[in-house]
């Protein structure tokens, strides 16, 4: 199948703003990722910015030796620049992640995390749950000895149910509960599938909170990412 590619601004520029904090670092994490591509594969495809670096290494491996990969995109953003890097791209209706790679705002000794500082919380859980190995890329700032201990925990809600939600957290160990203002739009945060975001400050984090949320009539999907088979490639 021939693809006539856009000729605009807009798609002659991959999704991403602003400088790349510790980019040598990140970039030999990216260069780890992309010697793990094989023929074939399908990868779960993360976001951020050491995410962004993985695929464009992963996007030179494919054009310089030829490999036929499929990404499954976790968030609008890895999607465009999978489009950009012209990796075909698939959704889980359609295939299962071989592994996939992502980042981490949290990651502990355990390695439990806590993501959703971006918002795809939802998508990245979805995709890191049906593959049989995601490789999280971190540097030293993101590891704690006490998950939570630097983070609120985000918890994405269906819009009617901020209220009941709120209410059902006060029978948890938390200090606070905020629900996440946009920067760019009035209003709140809106995610990709539709909710709101509240970021939740627990004292303790147990194994099993993340089922005890949710249980919660109303959450979606909570930032904990507990018993996940997870390889932690580090800068």
């Amino acid at each position: 199948m021939i693809h006539v590619r856009w000729n605009n601004q807009l798609a002659d520029a991959p999704v991403w703003q602003g400088e790349i904090s510790n980019r040598s670092g990140k970039e030999k994490i990216a260069q780890e990722v992309s010697r793990l591509v094989r023929e074939g594969d399908v990868i779960g495809v993360g976001s951020g910015s050491t995410a962004y670096l993985a695929l464009e290494q992963i996007a030179d491996r494919v054009k310089e030796e030829g490999l036929t990969i499929t990404g499954i995109p976790t968030s609008k953003e890895a999607e465009m620049n999978c489009a950009y890097f012209g990796i075909p791209t698939a959704s889980l209706i359609q295939a299962r992640p071989d592994w996939g790679f992502d980042g981490a705002d949290e990651a502990d000794d355990r390695k439990r995390l806590i993501k959703g500082r971006g918002g795809a919380l939802l998508a990245e859980k979805l995709v890191m749950a049906s593959s049989p190995k995601t490789y999280i890329l971190v540097d030293d700032s993101k590891y704690v000895t006490e998950l939570g201990a630097k983070l609120p925990v985000p918890i994405e809600v269906d819009p009617r149910a901020i209220h009941l939600v709120e209410t059902k957290l006060e029978e948890f160990p938390i200090r606070s509960v905020t629900l996440r203002m946009a920067a760019g739009k009035d209003g709140p945060v809106i995610t990709e599938a539709g909710n709101v975001l509240l970021d939740v400050e627990f004292i303790t984090i147990e194994d099993d909170l993340e089922k005890a949320l949710g249980a919660i009539p109303g959450v979606m999907e909570t930032g904990l990412f507990i018993g996940y088979s997870v390889e932690f490639l580090t800068i």
